[in-house]
């Protein structure tokens, strides 16, 4: 079994290197938004969607215009315009939105896919142009080194090696359970596991409130502004190291003790829409629904999925995600379906057979028997189309 895994580290580069790094994130900043302008004015001309090749054709003659381009290694301006093709296949497949110009200190990054040298005993890296680096050997690397990406966030440089290696099948270990996510509980498993929010959003609000209130009495881009905007983005990493820790435990936790889990399939953006209506139309509770969406999005749902999934794949097991309607309103003992069964918000009671239970852990329950149902739909299926190709074959 192929597994591609990325390991993670905090580099220590010194000025030199620093200056050239932010530089050449500003050149392959630059590189993507001059594509996407060009995307822009091509498609508004009535003409075909550019594809890479025919992008990176373009590079000589921006680096003629635009000499500062050159101090930049070529082959990760080449990747920025890869990162361009892939988002807007992604546009086109309906799995993303529409690309985004790039901003400066947003997601500043550059690739290499080659010329790098990694000395693990010695904790440090060789890159183009920039020469061997120090970084926090936190854990081996494991397998063969495709690529090297490095990155800014919080004020730190990290650099992200993804690898490629062959590992056994694994083996999935455990039963099968499903999982209802919430905010007053953030993961109600169906054999009655609960897994408590961290709310870690929450906790620093207040800081964050009054490092907001500091920065926005400061002259805009002066030094004091600058040091205020460090300390509000400290926060902020803080806040997304602490959630991020949080969901990879929990999915750590989950993916190894069981072979199956089922989810549901929630739409988080859809969920978490603002109720502010319009000028003609004003929406109600708006106050309200504005806090309840800061706690969904503190909870990182969608992140957890996408952990979950992965960590099912390398443990062998089976992940699904089934549709959330009634998971919580449909009484998992004689299968009555209402919304009066849900009285509360945490209770639930079947006007039907008056079987009484936590409103999360009957989602759970449903939600692992519409995982069940969708399983046995998919195998009764296969069994179907095998059964039928010996008789076309015959014909």
């Amino acid at each position: 079994m192929e597994r591609l895994q990325a390991f993670k580290y905090e580099i220590m580069p010194d000025g030199n290197q620093q200056r050239d790094m932010r530089r050449f994130a500003g050149s392959c900043r630059f590189v993507f938004n001059k594509a996407l302008a060009l995307q822009q004015a091509n498609h508004a001309a009535g003409n075909k969607f550019i594809r890479y090749v025919e992008m990176a054709n373009q590079l000589p003659a921006w680096k003629s215009e635009f000499a500062w381009l050159k101090e930049s290694p070529s082959q990760a301006l080449q990747h920025a315009l890869k990162n361009l093709d892939r988002a807007f296949t992604n546009f086109f497949e309906k799995r993303a939105d529409y690309p985004r110009f790039k901003k400066r200190g947003y997601g500043d990054s550059f690739r290499f896919p080659q010329g790098f040298k990694l000395d693990q005993a010695n904790s440090r890296i060789f890159l183009p142009k920039l020469g061997w680096l120090r970084y926090r050997n936190s854990r081996e690397v494991l397998g063969a080194v495709r690529n090297v990406t490095v990155s800014l966030r919080g004020g730190k440089w990290f650099v992200s090696i993804q690898t490629e290696r062959e590992v056994e099948q694994p083996v999935a270990q455990g039963d099968a359970i499903g999982i209802d996510m919430g905010v007053v509980r953030f993961a109600t498993l169906s054999d009655g596991t609960v897994y408590p929010p961290l709310n870690i959003f929450k906790r620093y609000a207040v800081d964050l409130r009054k490092a907001q209130q500091a920065m926005s009495r400061k002259k805009k881009f002066s030094s004091n502004w600058k040091k205020a905007k460090a300390k509000v983005q400290r926060i902020h990493v803080r806040i997304a190291n602490a959630r991020r820790d949080y969901l990879h435990k929990t999915s750590t936790t989950i993916s190894k003790n069981h072979a199956m889990v089922v989810v549901e399939d929630l739409q988080v953006s859809n969920m978490s829409r603002s109720a502010a209506g319009s000028v003609e139309q004003p929406g109600q509770n708006v106050r309200a629904k504005a806090g309840l969406n800061r706690s969904i999005l503190d909870q990182g749902w969608a992140e957890f999925r996408r952990q979950l999934e992965y960590k099912m794949l390398w443990a062998g097991g089976v992940f699904l995600a089934v549709p959330p309607q009634n998971t919580s309103r449909t009484c998992p003992h004689c299968g009555h379906v209402s919304g009066n069964n849900r009285w509360t918000q945490a209770g639930f009671a079947c006007v039907e057979c008056g079987f009484q239970e936590n409103a999360d852990l009957v989602g759970a329950i449903n939600v692992l028997r519409a995982g069940h149902a969708r399983l046995a739909c998919e195998v009764n299926g296969e069994v179907s189309r095998q059964q039928q190709e010996p008789s076309e074959r015959a014909a």
